[in-house]
């Protein structure tokens, strides 16, 4: 008979994921040595791939907790989605950094072509338009409002 791993072994790598992040987030706190700096794409770009990797492990945890327990389940649904709304933020956002070669809604437009290192072999822009083809099969619309997607390919 095995028992369940203790409270600090479980889940081990989302530990360390977690860990990562608050340690990126001590790194780029701003003080004498180390000036605040602006998001660079390639920022954006890891940013956005962890938001992504989190949404099918958000989407599993709902949909396995919903039956036992419908209540907890309608807020990781609810969670999941404003997960998917911060990804599509962060998406917009690498696209209105500066390396752009066109100015306003073209600018947010997915390009991978026209991006400054060139196409990488897997675009933040191929992520997203993934990501969102998983997120919208099980969301309606109206649960995604106000928020709409500028990738088109």
């Amino acid at each position: 008979m095995t028992h369940p791993p203790a409270y600090d072994d479980a889940h081990p790598y989302l530990r360390a994921a977690s860990a990562g992040v608050r340690h990126h987030t001590r790194a780029l706190a701003p003080s004498d040595s180390n000036p605040p700096q602006p998001a660079t794409r390639r920022h954006l770009d890891v940013l956005h791939a962890h938001l992504a990797a989190l949404l099918p492990l958000l989407d599993q945890l709902g949909e396995t907790t919903r039956p036992p327990h419908p209540a907890a389940g309608r807020h990781l649904a609810a969670a999941h989605t404003r997960l998917w709304q911060a990804t599509s933020e962060v998406h917009a956002a690498f696209h209105l950094l500066p390396g752009s070669t066109t100015e306003g809604a073209e600018a947010s437009a997915c390009q991978p072509e026209r991006l400054p290192e060139g196409p990488p072999v897997l675009t933040i822009c191929q992520r997203h338009l993934a990501a969102g083809h998983v997120v919208r099969r099980k969301t309606t619309p109206s649960g995604l409002r106000p928020h709409t997607t500028v990738c088109a390919r």
